[in-house]
């Protein structure tokens, strides 16, 4: 194995030692953490790049801790849809540690350090081969985003933030009990070992199984919001910091890659009676999930609870893709991904942004005096709003045109149709309406700049200084989101043979258990 071959673990290793860098010995010094945070962030990107490229060859790359052969050690693997996901996140990181540095993470202690903790949590999530270390990465990933959902503090993050953990304590002991019953039937937690021998699972265990795996897929969809879990996002996103909301863009997406890694691969097509045991649930919920998001985003009355629920909406589309489980469908439902996730974190910088300037009236949806910059800020809302809406020339009406075309030949071609282009019009009308409200009709109310009686700034509130970097940062996510339909063709392409790799478990199994990465002294 050569060193370059190392770098698999180094996404989990360098967030992991930078955070407790940070915390041991930068705890005091906040212009160092800034400093070391986004040089490590860089790094990341780096890497997720590299490892991008690497893993583009189509070949599933499996990394043994320790040297332990499969399926009793701990592994990793690198094939395309991890590295997509490595990606994405780190690039994501990258934009919002940026846009935190500018004021956010001076609201409250540990911000750097927790927000490295999620990354490691969050990367680990993406490339571990087996489901009791899926559950570990997971409980990194959500004990960090304790830390940040109540980073500044205020009595309305702290409300939310119990019932956030509140929910996920739920969650934590579903997925052992899952773990437990998939444990107890396949005698391993392997990912490649559970799809070899779930199509050999005794009669009589069969049942269990079934159960194991439907408890897993309750927890990942219970993370991806998906109806009727969905009630903790809006809550949770409205009340959270605007660069802890960003990359929270991010962790409903975890939920759906694990959907895709269990149901897809690990349940897949070779797992006999458990084959597809989620196929049934998902397409029905995710539309009801698709029904709800868009009538939050009608009735809400405050931005960022507008795009809280924009997030909810947007869940829908992308299982509904998801649930085809076909090339076409996982194609749709990855492309989907990207561009929900950029837009997503985006819209919640650009509202921070509008607060900052509004002054008493915040982010509520009402008239008041004209901001400052109105004409850029209230573009950059709507090159944003229609993105995420799925208006041409946008990624997300890419998006929705490669759902719409991968549902055809589904039963519920019909209903998908429907309900995505209705809500659609729904969701076109909400953000209009806000922008309306916000940027058009200020006009009308006149009384100068909110901002020049600004009320005393408290600690939880957003920051009023805004700086270049915060202001880049924005600019960075909508150019990733212009260069996701500059580049719709080859990136529509990788990601169809991403699906393609997703649907042959075969593949991954024979790759996780090759004889040429079995360590020689276990042979």
């Amino acid at each position: 194995m050569s060193l370059t071959d190392h770098l698999i673990v180094a996404p989990i290793i360098l967030p992991a030692f930078v955070a407790a860098f940070v915390v041991l010995a930068l705890r005091e010094n906040l212009a160092a953490q800034r400093i070391v945070s986004f040089t490590a962030t860089a790094a990341l990107a780096a890497l997720g790049v590299y490892l991008f490229a690497l893993a583009s060859d189509g070949e599933t790359r499996p990394y043994l801790l320790g040297n332990w052969p499969a399926p009793f050690g701990i592994i990793l693997v690198l094939d395309r849809l991890s590295a997509l996901m490595v990606l994405l996140t780190s690039v994501l990181a990258l934009v919002v540690v940026a846009y935190a540095s500018g004021g956010w993470d001076a609201k409250g202690k540990h911000f750097h350090a927790l927000f490295q903790f999620q990354l490691m949590g969050i990367m680990g999530a993406f490339l571990t081969g087996d489901a009791f270390n899926l559950f570990v990465f997971f409980e990194v990933m959500l004990i960090a985003s304790y830390g940040l959902m109540l980073h500044g503090g205020g009595p309305a993050r702290l409300k939310a933030g119990f019932h956030y953990v509140a929910i996920n304590l739920v969650g934590s002991t579903l997925f052992l009990f899952a773990v437990g019953l998939i444990y107890a039937t396949t005698g391993t937690l392997n990912m490649a070992d559970i799809a070899r021998r779930s199509a050999e699972v005794a009669a009589g265990d069969v049942a269990l199984l079934r159960v194991g795996a439907l408890l897993l897929f309750l927890v990942f969809a219970l993370k991806s919001s998906l109806a009727p879990l969905h009630w903790w996002l809006p809550t949770t996103y409205g009340a959270a910091s605007a660069p802890a909301v960003a990359i929270f863009a991010i962790m409903t997406k975890v939920g759906a890659y694990s959907i895709i890694r269990m149901n897809a691969m690990v349940f897949g097509g070779d797992a006999g009676p458990v084959a597809f045991v989620a196929e049934p649930w998902i397409i029905p919920a995710a539309l009801v999930t698709l029904v709800i998001g868009a009538l939050g985003v009608l009735a809400t009355r405050r931005l960022v609870d507008l795009v809280a629920f924009s997030v909810v909406w947007s869940m829908g589309s992308l299982l509904i893709a998801l649930g085809l489980f076909d090339v076409a469908g996982l194609t749709a439902a990855l492309y989907y991904a990207v561009h929900s996730t950029v837009a997503a974190a985006v819209l919640f910088l650009i509202a921070d942004m509008v607060t900052r300037r509004r002054g008493v009236a915040g982010d509520n949806l009402r008239t008041a005096p004209p901001i400052a910059n109105d004409a850029l800020i209230s573009g950059l809302f709507f090159v944003a709003a229609i993105a995420m809406a799925g208006l041409p020339p946008f990624s997300g009406f890419i998006g929705k045109l490669l759902i719409l075309d991968a549902a055809r030949a589904s039963a519920y071609g019909p209903w998908i149709w429907a309900l995505v282009l209705v809500t659609s019009l729904v969701v076109v009308v909400g953000f209009a309406r806000a922008g309306s409200t916000m940027f058009w009709k200020a006009q009308a109310v006149g009384g100068g700049l909110v901002a020049a009686a600004p009320p005393p700034e408290r600690e939880y509130d957003t920051p009023r200084h805004e700086t270049a970097a915060m202001r880049a940062a924005v600019y960075a996510l909508l150019a990733v989101a212009a260069l996701l339909v500059l580049f719709a063709g080859p990136v529509t392409d990788a990601l169809e043979a991403t699906a393609r790799q997703i649907l042959d478990p075969a593949g991954y199994v024979a790759a996780v258990f090759d004889p040429a990465v079995i360590p020689e002294w276990s042979r």
